[in-house]
């Protein structure tokens, strides 16, 4: 029976893996191994949060390396990442510069600088995307600021994954999906946008055009001279999560559940008039020319950082304990700006709390119970603006990644948002970045086809709303303080 290895690497913000894939070809069976699990840790330089791609780029050949030396000689590669942040390059190849995380505080106020000088409507109507402060937009015009003189010396702009994609195959590359989160590319074009750049004072020579996932870059050699494929999957971890996300209906949306939460729809067209700007929805680029509209969500950061200063190391156990206190006592809106890398998270939510008149959380089940609330409510409310935007409720969502395997806060989420909830599969953005090579290589012929056989292979856990006392009430707290804490205006 003729069978398919593929290889995925799936780098999230806190943590990186290599997995194999097998995919029986006639019988359509997929299996999924764990080949190597690493930690991706911010790092600091100079008073800057880093990212550190050489030890992120050994880990990743660590993982080659063990498929390789088993005796497996691999179909193809694919790497997904997280988006936004980038490195730049000389003619040589050679990175320029710190590879800076989307975390560090030096876009802080550039966002503001750039809707003061080009206006939130302009910008939005140019690229679809969601105002965030980190974008790589404000990345590059805090790096130009910080360096006026001649910039001659820089030949290429590369997204993560590209960056990676380089450093196997050296060929040069620059995938739509990831590029899509920049809010550089013009929505209607596809391409960079040529005022954007202006305004950036930076050559448009140093951006390749943005290319459609599917395209087999070259190869890496192994240490036994063998070239192995490496083909562009949706590059942005989301891109990839979708991909694996079982949309079988069309009033469906999705939430891809990790250091992030990225709650969306699949479209066909972009949404980008007042509406979604007030919603401050963004349009990234999805596979098969769609795209993924969506807006960002803090996510478990807000517990894992909360875990990290209280030196929580049984989870469950925290979520249980959380799970039996009283539900909303306290309520944070995660999506505020000083969550985004606090010195502490836990004095940021105290801090949040004592502003607005609520008791500050004491214990680590205190904690968790407030994140858990205000994450629920705010899935609520991203999910009524998407209705709203494509003019039809959503009446199911999917809950796909790490963050799925949290039973209280899925079903938390199917009595706040009162639809039902489908949890699965797991490792969704490696499932995507797999569909996409095996599309590439004709061993799948569609995306309906994937997620089909992906719904057989990882069965769903699904969970039905239940009535919430006195709902209304606590929804009443949530939007006022949502109204209150969210800065952009347009």
């Amino acid at each position: 029976m003729a069978v398919k290895n593929i290889v995925a690497v799936d780098l999230g913000a806190s943590s990186g893996r290599v997995m194999l894939a097998t995919w029986q070809v006639e019988n359509r069976q997929l299996a999924l191994k764990e080949i190597h699990r690493f930690t991706n840790r911010l790092v600091e330089q100079d008073g800057h949060h880093l990212w550190d791609l050489d030890a992120l780029e050994q880990e990743i050949l660590t993982g080659f390396h063990r498929i390789t030396d088993s005796g497996i000689l691999p179909d193809s590669i694919g790497i997904d990442s997280w988006g936004v942040d980038y490195v730049l390059l000389d003619a040589a190849g050679e990175r320029v510069d710190l590879p800076y995380a989307y975390r560090d505080h030096r876009t802080d106020g550039v966002m503001a600088q750039a809707i003061a000088e080009l206006g939130a409507e302009h910008i939005y109507h140019l690229t679809g995307i969601q105002f965030l402060p980190f974008n790589t937009l404000y990345q590059l015009k805090a790096w130009r600021s910080a360096n006026p003189g001649n910039i001659d010396s820089i030949a290429h702009f590369l997204m993560i994954p590209d960056y990676l994609h380089y450093r196997l195959t050296g060929s040069l590359s620059c995938e739509y999906t990831n590029a899509s989160t920049t809010q550089l590319l013009n929505l209607h074009t596809k391409n960079w946008d040529a005022s954007l750049l202006a305004w950036l004072d930076l050559p448009a020579r140093w951006f390749s055009p943005p290319a459609q996932p599917g395209k087999t870059l070259g190869a890496w050699t192994s240490p036994a001279g063998d070239a192995i494929p490496v083909i562009t999957v949706a590059t942005h971890d989301t891109g990839s999560a979708v991909v694996a996300a079982p949309l079988t209906e069309g009033n469906s949306a999705y939430l891809s559940s990790g250091t992030w939460s990225l709650m969306g729809i699949e479209s066909d067209v972009p949404y980008h008039d007042t509406r979604a700007l007030a919603a401050n929805v963004t349009n990234e680029g999805g596979i098969n020319g769609t795209y993924r509209v969506l807006k960002n969500i803090m996510g478990m950061w807000l517990l894992q950082r909360v875990a990290l200063e209280m030196n929580i190391a049984d989870l469950p156990a925290l979520i249980r304990d959380a799970s039996a206190l009283p539900p909303f006592t306290r309520l944070i809106n995660p999506n505020d700006d000083r969550f985004i890398n606090p010195p502490s998270m836990c004095e940021a939510i105290r801090a949040f709390c004592r502003e607005h008149q609520q008791d500050e959380p004491v214990t680590q089940a205190e904690f968790a119970r407030c994140i858990f609330d205000s994450l629920a409510l705010l899935y609520r409310r991203v999910l009524l603006e998407l209705g709203e935007l494509r003019g039809t409720p959503l009446r199911q969502l999917h809950i796909v990644g790490g963050g799925c395997q949290n039973a209280f806060l899925n079903q938390l989420c199917a009595d706040v948002c009162q639809i039902p909830v489908l949890a699965g599969p797991v490792e969704a953005s490696t499932l995507g970045n797999i569909g996409c090579q095996l599309m590439a290589l004709d061993a799948v012929p569609t995306l309906t086809a994937f997620r089909q056989q992906l719904a057989e292979s990882f069965p769903l856990q699904r969970y039905i709303p239940r009535s919430i006392d006195d709902f209304a009430g606590h929804w009443r707290r949530f939007e006022a303080l949502c109204h209150a804490t969210e800065e952009l205006t347009v």
